[in-house]
C-alpha cells in the first residue's frame, strides 16, 4: 500500500473548502491546520477497509476516493465517489467503532488525515463544526439508507422473477387480468351481446335461449378455473414477502451504515462542553 506522508500543510483555502470548516476564522484555520497530516495515496489504494480501527476523519485536498461495501450476497455496493472539498470516514470517528466501508482512491490523491482525538478537542472549542459534522452524516444516512432499501426491493423482485414458471407467470397475468375494470367491462359487454342476440335477433334461431344454459354453464366453468389462479397468484405474493423477508435478514451490514445517528446528539453535546 503506497502512502507517504509530506510536510506540506494544506492551503486554508484548501480547508474551508471542506463544508464542515467552512466557517472558521483565520486563527482556528491555522489551528485546525497544524493538526493535520497530510498524505499522498496512489490510484487504486485502499485507504481504509471495513473493519478497520476508525481512528481519524480524512479531508481530500486533490483527487477521487471511492466509498463502497460489500453485502452478505458478496456483491459490491459503491455509496459515494468523493472529490476535493469532501470528506470520510465520519461515522467510525464519531463512535470509535470499526470501519462501516471501504474507501479505495480511484485516483491519486492529496488526503488530510485528522486524528479522533484532535477531532474531538478542535470540535469542543468550536460547536458549529460539530453541528455542520451532524447535519452531513444525518444528509449522508438518509441517502445511503434509501440506496439500500432500493437494492434490497430489486434484489426481491430479481430473485423472484427468476423463480417463476411459465405456469406461475401465466397465473400472474390472467389474476391481474380478472381483478381489473378491463375485466369487468368486457365480462358485461358479453353477457349483454350474448342475451340480445339469444332474445332478439336470432330469436327462433336462437342458440341458447332464455333461461341461457349454455351462458350459465360457461360462466361456472370460467368461475371455476379462475379461483384456483388467483389462488395460485396470491400464494406467489406470499412467496415474494418471504423473500423480502430473508433479504431483510441477508443485510445486518445496513445496520453498520446507521448506526452512528445514535451517536449524532453525543456529538452535539460534546461541541458545547
Amino acid at each position: 500500500m503506497s502512502r507517504n506522508f509530506v510536510p506540506a500543510l494544506m492551503t486554508l483555502e484548501a480547508l474551508r473548502s471542506v463544508p464542515l470548516f467552512a466557517s472558521l476564522d483565520d486563527t482556528a484555520a491555522r489551528h485546525l491546520r497544524s493538526l493535520l497530516l497530510v498524505q499522498t495515496v496512489k490510484s487504486g489504494t485502499a485507504i481504509f477497509r471495513t473493519g478497520d480501527s476508525g481512528d481519524s476523519l480524512c479531508l481530500i485536498e486533490s483527487g477521487r476516493v471511492r466509498i463502497s461495501m460489500t453485502d452478505e450476497l458478496d456483491k459490491r455496493i459503491v455509496l459515494a465517489e468523493l472529490a476535493e472539498g469532501d470528506f470520510f470516514g465520519e461515522i467510525a470517528l464519531i463512535d470509535g467503532e470499526p470501519r462501516t466501508a471501504d474507501a479505495i482512491a480511484i485516483e491519486d490523491a492529496q488526503i488530510a488525515v485528522l486524528s479522533r482525538e484532535d477531532f474531538l478537542s478542535f470540535v469542543r472549542s468550536d460547536p458549529d463544526v460539530a453541528m455542520e459534522m451532524i447535519s452531513a452524516v444525518s444528509h449522508r444516512l438518509r441517502r445511503t439508507d434509501e440506496l439500500l432499501r432500493r437494492r434490497v426491493s430489486r434484489n426481491v423482485n430479481e430473485e423472484e422473477d427468476a423463480q417463476k414458471t411459465f405456469a406461475a407467470r401465466m397465473a400472474d397475468l390472467i389474476a391481474e387480468f380478472g381483478g381489473s375494470w378491463k375485466f369487468i367491462g368486457l365480462s358485461a359487454t358479453l353477457l349483454i351481446a350474448w342475451m340480445i342476440l339469444n332474445t332478439w335477433v336470432l330469436r327462433e334461431a336462437a342458440f341458447d335461449p332464455s333461461p341461457y344454459i349454455l351462458l350459465n354453464l360457461m360462466l361456472g366453468i370460467m368461475g371455476g378455473l379462475q379461483a384456483p389462479i388467483i389462488l395460485m397468484s396470491q400464494n406467489r405474493q406470499s412467496d415474494k414477502d418471504r423473500l423480502l423477508n430473508s433479504n431483510a435478514d441477508l443485510t445486518p451490514w445496513k445496520t453498520n451504515v446507521s448506526r452512528c445517528s445514535s451517536k449524532n446528539k453525543t456529538l452535539g453535546c460534546s461541541g458545547d462542553m
